[in-house]
């Protein structure tokens, strides 16, 4: 550890990244639920346009979506077409529209519009990984689970919280040592630490209400 550095201290560094978040917009499904979009098919299928996409155009994209179509049952209804066209320009939009589709339909026929809070199951449907489940069960849910994106990644890599090379063991490592209470709100608070502060690239380290704790682990270049 940098003889300058404090040890990390988790409860601490995530209270002052919450106050320094506070001006920038909330990360895209905690938004989307802000604005009355909680159940779990909604959360599910917005985290789905989401992957690859800048939040801007995905919450314009789910919004579209919902407009037209909200529930299973209604959505199941679209054509692939308009499903695409709904969800355009987010990323693979066209893959997505054939995923939600059969999401959609699942649901409706199997659960009877209602998707239930099952891990095994949103793990089950094309295209939808740990970090979309995840999000769908803390946030619709109410149930612990950790939501790693690259945000996530990055930072409690970059402080030296955990040491891994993907997502998928950044997320065993967390489920590990961070406490139960911060499992769906550090998604929430990394996002935009991670967009407007703690960047990919060229991190602003001077602005940075944590970096006494920050081992700054491969940052060579920093504001």
């Amino acid at each position: 550890m940098p003889s300058d550095k404090r040890p990390l201290d988790i409860d601490e560094m995530l209270r002052r990244i919450e106050a320094a978040v506070a001006p920038y917009p909330r990360a895209a499904m905690f938004d989307l639920a802000d604005q009355g979009f909680r159940s779990a098919f909604e959360q599910l299928i917005a985290c789905i346009i989401s992957i690859r996409t800048y939040d801007e155009v995905s919450l314009a994209a789910a919004r579209r979506l919902f407009a037209r179509a909200r529930s299973p049952t209604e959505i199941a209804a679209l054509t692939e077409v308009e499903v695409d066209t709904l969800i355009y320009p987010s990323t693979f939009h066209e893959r997505k529209a054939g995923q939600i589709l059969g999401i959609a339909r699942q649901v409706a026929r199997r659960y009877g519009g209602d998707l239930p809070c099952e891990r095994d199951l949103l793990l089950s449907f094309p295209g939808v990984g740990h970090k979309c489940a995840n999000l769908t069960l803390g946030i619709a849910c109410q149930q612990s689970a950790i939501s790693v994106d690259v945000h996530v990644h990055r930072i409690t890599n970059r402080w030296g919280y955990v040491k891994t090379s993907s997502p998928d063991r950044t997320l065993t490592q967390l489920e590990a040592k961070l406490p139960k209470k911060y499992w769906v709100s550090i998604n929430s608070l990394l996002v935009p630490f991670g967009k407007h502060i703690c960047t990919s690239r060229l991190p602003r380290c001077s602005a940075c209400p944590v970096l006494e704790f920050c081992q700054q682990v491969g940052v060579d270049q920093h504001q």
